[in-house]
């Protein structure tokens, strides 16, 4: 069972579609048991990374998702809920993050509009198990004003994201949306049940 954490933030119900289309069971969920007998989870997330901050700290969710990290549960960011594991961000200010990944979220300024949105090619910076079967300069969907600056983990890029996506041992995430990029994406989800031993 992966379970999506509900915090009211985000494209959930296409995430669900997605998990379920690889083979997985997925559950959304808020209830902090369910969520630590699950086999993994996956933070999504669109909008400012404050108020989904709040709405994720509201009920203890964010306190909830690193300490299962913590006990070596894989976690799974996807857009904002990536951005959010990171240990902060300067989206209208300065704001603390999850932490659970070494580095800040910054606004983009390699594109002349914001929101970047749109097929962007990834390189991959490192193998990861996400990357199975994908390959490299393959296209994903983003859509992002801001995004994370760290070397730390770093196992893909792209043009207007420096840091893509981060895997430091199991917790990992990726900038852009698997749900709306197609066959490798759903291989990048298919690739994280691989690593919850679940598929």
């Amino acid at each position: 069972m992966i379970a999506i954490v509900d915090y009211g933030v985000g494209n959930l119900r296409s995430v669900e579609r997605a998990l379920a289309q690889v083979g997985a069971r997925p559950r959304l969920t808020a209830d902090q048991e369910e969520l630590g007998r699950a086999n993994g989870l996956v933070l999504p997330g669109v909008g400012a990374f404050a108020p989904a901050l709040q709405r994720l700290e509201a009920g203890n969710l964010g306190r909830r998702v690193v300490e299962l990290a913590r006990k070596g549960m894989p976690v799974l960011g996807v857009c904002l809920g990536y951005q959010l594991l990171f240990e902060e961000s300067e989206e209208h200010g300065r704001h603390a993050g999850l932490g659970l990944l070494s580095g800040r979220v910054v606004e983009v300024e390699s594109s002349p509009r914001l929101p970047v949105i749109g097929w962007c090619r990834l390189r991959q910076a490192e193998w990861s198990p996400l990357w199975q079967g994908v390959e490299d300069g393959s296209y994903f969907y983003f859509v992002h004003s801001y995004t994370p600056v760290t070397q730390r983990g770093l196992i893909g890029s792209a043009e207007h994201s420096p840091a893509a996506a981060v895997a430091r041992v199991n917790v990992m995430g990726t900038q852009f949306h698997p749900e709306k990029s197609g066959a490798d994406g759903l291989r990048v989800y298919a690739n994280f049940l691989g690593v919850c031993g679940a598929g």
